[in-house]
C-alpha cells in the first residue's frame, strides 16, 4: 500500500455497517484492513472482491476482538507491514438478547467481551502508533439502544452505553496529542441483525421513527467518513446519532 494513502482498520467489516464503511473509505483509495469472525470467509471474500473492484489494495482477517493478546499481535503485524494506522473503526458487534430473568451469564459476557472489551483492545493497540504521529480518527459505533435501552438487550445496551462514556473518556485523553475519537450510534438499520427481528418488532421499531423508514448502511457509513476527515477536525467526544428520529 502506497505511503501517500491512508491506513484504516475497520473491525466486523465483512457485512452490513461494516462493509458499507470499507467501501465509502475505499472511494477516497485508501488502504483497507478489516477484521471479522464469520463462521466461513464467504462474507468477507465479497467484500474483498467489491473493493478490488474499485482499485483499493484491502486485507482481511479472522479475528476474535475479545482476545487482548490476538488484537496486539494483529496491530504488531499490521505496524510492521504499514507503519501506522490512520483511521480505526470499532464496528464489530454481536446481540444475544434475552429477558433478563432469563439471560444465562454467556450471553451477558459475549455481549460486554465482543461489543465492549473488543473496543478497548483495539483502542488501546491502535493509539500507539498514532500518538508516536500525534495524529489519528478513531470512531466507535455505538447504538440507540445504548441511548434509550430496549426490552430484551440489557446487555446489548450496556455494552452500547459503555461504548459511550469510553468514547467521551478517550477523547479527553488523546485531545492533546491530535487524536479524534467520537462514536456513531445507529437506530434501526437494515442489516443482517435487524433482518433476524420478528416482523411484529420490525413493526414496532418502524412505528417509532418519525421519518417512517429503516435506516441504510451507506448513511451510518457516511457519517462516520464525516468524522474521519478534515472536516470535522474540531470534534472530539461526541456521540452522533443516525436513527430517524427515533432519539432526539
Amino acid at each position: 500500500m502506497s505511503g501517500s494513502k491512508r491506513i484504516v482498520v475497520i473491525t466486523g467489516g465483512s457485512k452490513g455497517i461494516g462493509r458499507a464503511i470499507c467501501l465509502r473509505f475505499a472511494r477516497e483509495g485508501a488502504g483497507i484492513i478489516f477484521v471479522h469472525y464469520d463462521p466461513d470467509d464467504i462474507k468477507a471474500n465479497e467484500t474483498l472482491g467489491l473493493l478490488d473492484k474499485m482499485g483499493v489494495e484491502a486485507k482481511a482477517k479472522k479475528l476474535d476482538v475479545s482476545s487482548f493478546g490476538d488484537v496486539e499481535e494483529f496491530f504488531q503485524e499490521v505496524i510492521r507491514e504499514f507503519q501506522r494506522v490512520d483511521v480505526l473503526v470499532n464496528n464489530a458487534g454481536i446481540t444475544r438478547d434475552a429477558f433478563l430473568m432469563r439471560m444465562s451469564e454467556d450471553q451477558w459476557d459475549q455481549a460486554l467481551l465482543v461489543n465492549l472489551k473488543g473496543v478497548f483492545n483495539f483502542t488501546k493497540a491502535a493509539t500507539r502508533s498514532m500518538i508516536k504521529v500525534r495524529s489519528g480518527r478513531i470512531i466507535n459505533i455505538s447504538s440507540v439502544v445504548g441511548q434509550i435501552g430496549n426490552i430484551g438487550q440489557s446487555n446489548y445496551a450496556a455494552s452500547k452505553a459503555g461504548i459511550m462514556g469510553f468514547t467521551k473518556s478517550v477523547a479527553l485523553e488523546l485531545a492533546t496529542r491530535g487524536i479524534t475519537v467520537n462514536a456513531v450510534a445507529p437506530g434501526f438499520v437494515d442489516t443482517e441483525m435487524t433482518k433476524n427481528l420478528p416482523e411484529k418488532a420490525r413493526e414496532a421499531f418502524l412505528s417509532r421513527i418519525p421519518m417512517g423508514r429503516i435506516g441504510k448502511p451507506d448513511e451510518v457509513a457516511e457519517t462516520v467518513y464525516w468524522l474521519a476527515s478534515d472536516s470535522a477536525n474540531y470534534i472530539t467526544g461526541q456521540v452522533i446519532h443516525v436513527n430517524g428520529g427515533l432519539y432526539m
